[in-house]
């Protein structure tokens, strides 16, 4: 028997999504489920129950009703797939012997519900639970005419070897996911939840809970809403006293509406809402879109109404926006939903909006509709009880009429799952993101100098940059990216030329180019050649092209023209500067008929607000009225256009790591002290060599005579650092003594250290002094919400102050490092300045990459902190390190499986 996950009770039960987004729940059979299981069977039909007998077995006995039911979830276990009290299918394995590794599986799936996922789902949880109990492999046996189990096998992934005997298919399936398998399942996840999203914006019915005949309020101006807007199917109004709203006819239970409802838009009291489900669910409701609020915003007792909603629906396989919300929006021509009580009624465009915050959302909508940014669908998430931003992005990476994504985020609910989404979605679709809670307020204290430079906001970066996601700052910056991002083309790079009429706008952008990160282009000699004769002789044709005030249309097009056409250009910043000279409109007009080309052109009338400049074709060149907002947005938009030219690189290996060896010194470390903790001298020294980071040579001494005599053996001059378990900042109590060239000095220091630090000293470390280099921090810290981090940056005693710095997400690829290393202010530093030899940066970059691998390989490393690390021309060194461990989680139960999220307990 292997060891195995220990449950101190029956596996939970699952919220899962077919493959059309039904809700369904996975759990372990029970013999509650007796009578469920005899209804299950006799419903099934004689096909049904041959391939799954090889017989004909049309009744189940009490003995095989109660073997069936009564299981011990270690060697026995089977899970059923429910709906309501409706059972859907049955998946079981038994252990093959008292010690063996392998398990016999089979499942079966309602005749109704075939082809509809049951099966691949059961099988994956199936799979999952095997593998937490220490199984390695299953087998089965079917008949070779039974289709479409052998599909959800092969499906699956899983399958490693297969056999035909006598009509009979023997199939040997390895539970270790291999990378196609948990392709697969990934696949299978995106579709079911995207599926499940589009029941929810794209209904074919509506009810409107609490819409009554009082204009005013929320239920009947939703009701007012989706009548406005054209709504394409039945609209029902549900109130107590059954009022027509609007000319509708209002219904006082929806139980009485005449058809199936998909849709419920609930505006009642917040202690209602719970009761309606299960009325919902009779009718056929595929989900909730509640507005009311009254839920987790107000306390404990919210927090305990909102998750008895969330219980309640997914019960009844329905899926919740909300609560808390101001409504969905899609205005698709063959949708035309409007379920939101927000005044504005945005365009039809191809960007999509999801917003935590309803009024931001609604502020956003409304700007948006200012400028002309058309709207495909907008999703108020409220309190996020159920469908979150990461449903939102698997629904839109299908939608065709969605071309860019914009979020305001407040919390991460998944955020691996978000970085896996947003990464994959952004190298086709542009995800442009608000993401507050940027301050310090919100930080958590740490004890290590990278634990508490890895910050909140400091990881959110990281993970926003790791995935490609355009992170702003403002709403405003919202819209002025998605300006740009929905109506230009991507720049190939970061070269950008300003045209315009004045010589002051033109400096002002040219500042503003470079506060953005891009640079100011070189004119070929051939482009100013072009531009002379077509310009006054006091024109400047260098960059900025100076066009002079009285510039007019024609002016403006022909420059446009020839710069775009110089190969030294990315793209242009076009502005003009009103007078009494040129009309400003005409102006407008020539700017947007010359910006089709391949390069990106944005055009600034000073004074006038964000917009479109509209061209013959459906053409469009962003409009702005001053020069800074303009050149921010293009420079969002050539970082993520570099980002999206980056190859996808996987995280590399490095072949001389001795994993065993860095497991062992962190297993023994804990057998010492189970509940974790800062790792000695020599144990650091041991896990940093078995990943290959270079740390210098040293010695732990408990006297000052064997300071001494460590110092003789290792060559003077030494260093000599103060050891205790609670001094974590040496040079805080001066426990940090540089450049002792004798023994007396070794024993001097030791006793100025004893006197500072009394008995918190337990001993003393003596190094040998590192040479001479740019001083350097590099570490990992394990956030609870984002993972392992990788923190690079200035070091020494000026890491802190500086704060030049820059937060990875673990592992990191060859590209991520060299990154992170020029991403600081004072890379100079290593790469030559002033007449300094550069520094071995590639030493240095694989440094990053093997802590990265060390991050995510020893997930007991809570933190590990290298400061200063040293970097010469002749290599990098690491001169002091710290090193936290703590016990690892257990691998989830359900790894490799498709789950929602379930309900949080009070």
């Amino acid at each position: 028997m292997t060891d195995a996950i220990q449950w101190a009770e029956p596996p939970a039960i699952h919220d899962a999504l077919l493959s059309d987004g039904t809700l369904v729940q996975i759990r372990p059979i029970d013999p509650s489920d007796s009578d469920r299981l005899v209804r299950f069977h006799d419903a099934l039909s004689p096909e049904t129950i041959r391939l799954r007998f090889f017989s004909f077995h049309p009744h189940l006995s009490e003995a095989e009703v109660s073997r069936f039911t009564t299981v011990d979830h270690h060697d026995r276990e089977a899970l059923v797939a429910v709906s309501g009290d409706e059972l859907l299918g049955v998946a079981r394995y038994d252990r093959l012997g008292p010690a063996a590794l392998d398990a016999e599986v089979a499942f079966v799936v309602a005749d109704r519900w075939q082809g509809s996922g049951v099966g691949s789902l059961l099988l994956e949880h199936l799979a999952a639970r095997a593998r937490a109990e220490g199984f390695v492999r299953f087998v089965a046996e079917t008949l070779s005419e039974n289709r479409r189990m052998l599909q959800v096998f092969t499906a699956s992934g899983l399958v490693a070897k297969r056999s035909w005997e006598h009509g009979v298919a023997h199939l040997v399936m390895d539970l270790d996911l291999s990378p196609e398998a948990s392709e697969r399942i990934e696949t299978r996840e995106h579709l079911s939840e995207a599926h499940s999203i589009q029941r929810l914006l794209r209904p074919h019915s509506v009810a409107v809970f609490g819409a009554g005949a009082r204009a005013g309020s929320v239920g009947h101006e939703i009701v007012r809403s989706l009548l406005s807007v054209g709504f394409t199917g039945p609209i029902h109004p549900i109130n107590p006293r059954a009022e027509a709203v609007e000319g509708l006819t209002g219904y006082a239970d929806i139980r009485d509406v005449p058809e199936s409802v998909d849709l419920a838009i609930v505006a009642i009291g917040a202690d209602k809402v719970a009761g309606i489900v299960p009325a919902c669910a009779e009718k056929g409701v595929r989900g909730l879109v509640v507005i009311s609020g009254g839920f987790a915003e107000l306390g404990a007792e919210g927090v305990t109404r909102q998750r008895e909603l969330a219980t309640a629906a997914r019960l009844h396989g329905m899926r919740i926006i909300g609560p808390n919300c101001v409504g969905v929006v899609n205005t698709d021509p063959g949708v035309r939903l409007d379920a939101s009580f927000g005044a504005v009624k945005p365009p039809t465009g191809r960007v999509a909006l999801a917003s935590q915050s309803g009024a931001v959302g609604i502020a956003v909508l409304d700007a948006a509709a200012r400028a002309g940014i058309g709207i495909s669908s907008f999703v108020s998430l409220g309190n996020k009880a159920d469908v979150s931003g990461n449903d939102l992005l698997q629904f839109w990476e299908e939608d065709e009429r969605t071309d860019v994504i914009l979020l305001y985020l407040e919390s991460f609910g998944n955020p691996a799952k978000f970085a896996r989404l947003a990464k994959r979605i952004g190298h086709d679709k542009p995800i442009i993101a608000v993401k507050s809670g940027r301050t310090a307020a919100g930080r958590r204290a740490a004890s290590s100098h990278t634990a508490a430079m890895a910050a909140d906001d400091a990881a959110v970066d990281a993970l926003l940059r790791h995935c490609g996601v355009v992170r702003v700052d403002t709403i405003d910056q919202l819209l002025d990216t998605a300006l740009v991002v929905a109506h230009q083309p991507l720049p190939p790079g970061n070269r950008v030329c300003i045209i315009g009429n004045s010589g002051g706008p033109g400096i002002m952008a040219a500042d503003a180019c470079a506060s953005a990160g891009l640079v100011l282009a070189e004119l070929s000699d051939e482009t100013k050649d072009a531009l002379r004769p077509q310009l006054p002789p006091s024109a400047s044709v260098a960059n900025p092209v100076d066009l002079l005030g009285d510039a007019s249309p024609k002016v403006y097009a022909n420059a446009i023209d020839l710069v775009l056409a110089d190969d030294a250009v990315d793209a242009a910043l076009v502005i003009h500067a009103p007078t009494l000279v040129a009309d400003a409109n005409e102006v407008a007009a020539a700017i947007a008929d010359a910006s089709t080309q391949a390069k990106p052109v944005i055009a600034v009338i000073v004074g006038r607000d964000r917009g479109l400049l509209a061209a013959p074709g459906g053409h469009a060149t962003p409009l702005f009225g001053a020069v800074e907002p303009a050149m921010a947005a293009l420079g969002h938009i050539v970082s993520y256009a570099d980002w999206r030219t980056r190859p996808r690189e996987e995280p590399p290996t490095r072949e001389d790591i001795d994993l065993d060896g860095a497991r062992r010194v962190v297993a023994s470390a804990l057998d010492r002290a189970p509940e974790g903790g800062w790792l000695g001298a020599d144990d650091i020294a041991a896990l940093l060599h078995a990943y290959g980071v270079p740390l210098i040579e040293h010695e732990l001494v408990t006297s000052a005579d064997a300071a001494q005599h460590a110092a003789r053996r290792l060559g003077f001059p030494v260093a000599l650092k103060v050891q205790g378990a609670t001094l974590l900042h040496k040079t805080d109590i001066g426990g940090v003594a540089l450049g002792l060239t004798s023994g007396r000095a070794v024993e001097k220091a030791w006793s100025e250290m004893r006197a500072r630090a009394g008995s918190e000293m337990t001993g003393g470390l003596v190094q040998r002094m590192a040479g001479t280099g740019v001083e350097l921090i590099a570490g990992v810290v394990r956030d609870e919400t984002f993972g392992p981090l990788v923190l690079f940056g200035m070091g020494g005693t000026m890491a802190e102050l500086l704060g030049d710095r820059t937060v990875r997400v673990a592992p990191l690829s060859d590209a991520d490092a060299a990154d992170a290393v020029r991403s600081l202010r004072a890379t100079p530093l290593l790469t030559g300045y002033r007449g300094s030899k550069p520094v071995d940066v590639a030493a240095l970059e694989d440094v990053l990459v093997r802590l990265g691998l060390l991050a995510r390989d020893i997930p007991e490393v809570a933190e590990l902190d290298l400061n200063p690390v040293i970097a010469s021309p002749d290599g990098v060194v690491a001169v002091d390190a710290r090193v936290r461990i703590a016990p690892a989680a257990l691998p989830h139960a359900l790894a490799g499986t498709r789950t929602l999220p379930r309900p949080r307990p009070d």
